[in-house]
């Protein structure tokens, strides 16, 4: 069984280590991108099985992420959950018919975030 790779995009360096932390116990291997910007490039370079990206970020926010990721040349059918403070309906809406798989709302539980990221990515366990 292969390792499952995930990219996890959020401008906060506390998020990004609990996230890779969290993820990297569970057996994941974790990439992480400072916004979104970095994290496009980022995907663009890699390939990747699931990606989780936060909404509000500097030079690119989470929904820009999920259009160039829907919208790319590669990969473009890959998990993306978004994980945010946000939790109104018109942000789920927007994400959702952008292409976003999921919606986490932080702060996330360990637990909830693995199985989730087991679900989507197909990882045993």
């Amino acid at each position: 069984m292969s390792v499952k790779t995930i990219l996890a995009i959020d401008d906060s360096r506390t998020i990004r280590q609990l996230v890779s932390q969290t993820l990297g116990d569970a057996g994941f291997s974790v990439t992480t991108a400072v916004d979104g910007a970095d994290g496009v490039s980022t995907f663009q370079s890699n390939r990747f099985d699931a990606v989780i990206t936060d909404i509000n970020m500097p030079r690119l926010d989470g929904f820009g992420v999920i259009a160039a990721i829907r919208g790319g040349g590669a990969n473009r059918k890959v998990p993306i959950l978004v994980l945010t403070t946000e939790s109104s309906p018109e942000f789920k809406d927007k994400a959702r018919n952008l292409g976003a798989t999921g919606w986490i709302v932080k702060p996330f539980e360990d637990r909830q975030l693995v199985d989730i990221l087991k679900l989507v990515t197909g990882a045993e366990g």
